[in-house]
């Protein structure tokens, strides 16, 4: 795990947690923009980090972000926010983690599945091949992703691409990419999910409503308290990696809510 600090001068907290195969730096410039007001703690999953790690689990991940923060002195978190397998880890954070929060995004976060494990593993299978194919082929991870829609502003589309693309191959184990399938959609919650003190909101894109009803629905079962909020024509995780200034604003408003 690597951690990336930005803002160390100010005093209050936000805790970021990255989604699952993507280069760490396509959160940098949302991780520099909420500096402005937050010393931001940036955490960069096992395997994904540059430092030649293997992904184990979001137990871990969670666990281990934690102690680095109590060794940082942090003994609250102003603001915790995850995307994805990010979300995941705010998820079990909360649950888990005796670290006090006072207000939590979890955006687009998976949520363990109920089916049977055998079904399990097919889904965490599909998954792992699926994102196997896009972070060894060039040609289909523009397919997957296309860089009219995802070439951050100012940059070279081109250039963009093959940076990610060189790191995704040079850098996602197969075994990370099938650990982070598979424990994002299998990681361990208590039972009873214990009572939390932080307001918690729920973002996903409209386009991917369908996607997130039931990770929505046991977000709102574990915490009653959860406000839902759609962001309208955004896809999975394209407000966090393409619009810093927006989320922003989205995560200011938010932490400055009563």
């Amino acid at each position: 795990m690597k951690i990336y600090e930005f803002g160390t001068e100010h005093e209050k907290t936000f805790v970021m947690f990255q989604c699952a195969a993507e280069p760490w730096w396509v959160f940098r410039e949302s991780a520099e923009a909420m500096a402005r007001d937050c010393h931001v703690y940036l955490v960069i999953a096992d395997g994904h980090d540059e430092q030649g790690t293997t992904f184990v689990s979001i137990e871990k991940n969670v666990s281990d972000a934690a102690a680095y923060l109590r060794a940082k002195g942090v003994r609250r978190i102003d603001g915790l926010y995850g995307v994805s397998m990010g979300g995941a880890s705010v998820i079990r954070f909360l649950a888990t983690e005796d670290i006090p929060v006072e207000k939590a995004v979890i955006d687009a976060g998976i949520t363990p599945y109920a089916y049977p494990k055998w079904i399990c593993r097919l889904i965490a299978a599909k998954d792992w091949a699926t994102i196997m194919l896009g972070t060894k082929s060039y040609t289909l991870m523009k397919l997957f992703m296309p860089p009219e829609r995802w070439t951050p502003r100012g940059q070279n589309p081109e250039e963009h691409y093959r940076r990610i693309f060189d790191f995704e191959k040079h850098h996602f184990s197969s075994r990370t990419i099938y650990r982070v399938f598979w424990s994002t959609n299998n990681y361990a919650m208590p039972d009873p999910v214990p009572g939390v003190a932080a307001k918690i909101e729920y973002w996903y894109g409209e386009e991917e409503r369908k996607a997130r009803k039931n990770n929505l629905a046991y977000t709102m079962k574990a915490y009653p308290r959860t406000v839902p909020r759609e962001f309208k024509g955004l896809a999975h995780a394209e407000l966090v990696m393409m619009y810093p200034e927006r989320f922003y604003s989205e995560v200011t408003r938010f932490l400055q809510e009563g």
